[in-house]
């Protein structure tokens, strides 16, 4: 069982824990809007690249899809996350973040980027970003080789 509850700006999701409610997290609106109904969570056949990252310290993993076009611009973009909300939260907005840019401007993406999208994390689910950046670069650095273009 679990359940939020909190302000317009903020969020706590409690979770149930041997038959008591605990809160699990902080977490804001937008979090909670993107870990509640994530956008681009499913599987791309036939991907021209996928992207894999994982954290061994929690055990959450990614796997980031995508589909580019001739002018090298994520035209779709998708996932597969196992993980906290946080981290169901930033492979979400990173997907958003990333959707029809280019390559290159796609690799820019940073951490604190999604962070800043996403309304802020607590600090110690920071992390959590990194591994959806580093699944999109990760993905981005396969679809380079494979196509042989320097990578950005």
């Amino acid at each position: 069982m679990a359940g939020a509850v909190g302000s317009a700006s903020m969020k706590m999701l409690f979770v149930e824990y041997e038959g008591r409610l605990i809160m699990e997290e902080f977490y804001s609106e937008t979090v909670m809007d993107h870990f509640n109904n994530p956008r681009n969570a499913h599987v791309i056949q036939d991907p021209d690249a996928e992207g894999h990252n994982g954290d061994p310290s929690c055990g959450d993993y990614l796997v980031m899809f995508l589909k580019v076009d001739k002018e090298n611009v994520l035209y779709d973009i998708s996932y597969v996350v196992f993980g906290c909300p946080a981290a169901i939260a930033t492979a979400s907005m990173t997907s958003e973040l990333a959707k029809g840019k280019s390559l290159e401007e796609a690799m820019k993406i940073t951490e604190q980027d999604v962070v800043d999208a996403l309304g802020g994390l607590p600090d110690f689910k920071l992390h959590c970003s990194n591994l959806a950046v580093g699944a999109l670069r990760n993905a981005i650095e396969e679809y380079m080789a494979k196509s042989k273009q320097q990578v950005m």
